[in-house]
């Protein structure tokens, strides 16, 4: 596979006058990693844009500074929008170490045709769109494939348990969590109402849990 790069800068100007940046076309972002200082770059939002939709969060890319031959290879770790007009806003990147192994979200690419969609009154109910494993850098897959051909009649699922994952990487979570199935289209509305009311009991009980310097939301530059 070809090696992804990208062109950065360090970044002097910080806090809210990076807004200033934006306006002309430059995003903030910051470069971090386990044992080694956090660093402020600035990336031409442009390319930053075309790597992002073509590296997700699991590709490697290589960082390189314009001012020194260094460079970094890192994963993008998080990235900062306007939930209006989904304007890039802040990058965080992730340095890793190509002897450690890591966690990441790899997203679900769902391939083939159920032919239990041939049937009157039936739906296909996605569960899950993706899955958090671990492996090292280099063996972390850009997507993981969901194969719908096997659903050949009403109430059949995939569960992650079926999903083939590669060799070196590890599943972080439940093996017999439904990730796909076929139901009836009542049925479908009430198992995706079942699905957000236990998501949202999980998300306010982890909220109580939070120590409350923890539970108040943060800022990036």
């Amino acid at each position: 596979m070809e090696r992804l790069e990208l062109e950065v800068s360090r970044r002097e100007i910080t806090g809210k006058k990076v807004r200033f940046l934006r306006r002309e076309g430059i995003i903030p972002a910051s470069l971090y990693g386990h044992g080694i200082d956090s660093t402020a770059l600035q990336v031409d939002a442009k390319p930053l844009e075309q790597m992002l939709a073509q590296a997700g969060k699991t590709d490697l890319i290589d960082l390189k500074f314009t001012d020194s031959k260094t460079t970094k290879r890192v994963l993008v770790r998080e990235v900062q929008q306007n939930p209006l007009t989904d304007e890039l806003l802040h990058v965080d990147f992730y340095q890793v170490k190509m002897t450690e192994r890591i966690s990441a979200e790899v997203p679900l690419a769902f391939v083939g045709e159920a032919p239990a969609l041939k049937t009157r009154n039936v739906s296909l109910l996605r569960l899950v769109d993706s899955l958090t494993v671990e492996a090292l850098p280099d063996a972390l897959p850009h997507s993981l494939e969901v194969d719908l051909s096997t659903l050949e009649q009403t109430d059949q699922a995939v569960y992650v348990k079926d999903i083939h994952l590669g060799d070196g990487v590890t599943l972080l979570g439940d093996p017999e969590q439904m990730v796909v199935k076929v139901a009836e289209a009542r049925r479908a509305v009430e198992v995706e109402e079942e699905v957000v009311e236990a998501e949202v009991g999980e998300e306010v009980e982890a909220v109580a849990e939070m120590p409350e310097a923890e539970a108040e939301p943060t800022g990036k530059e």
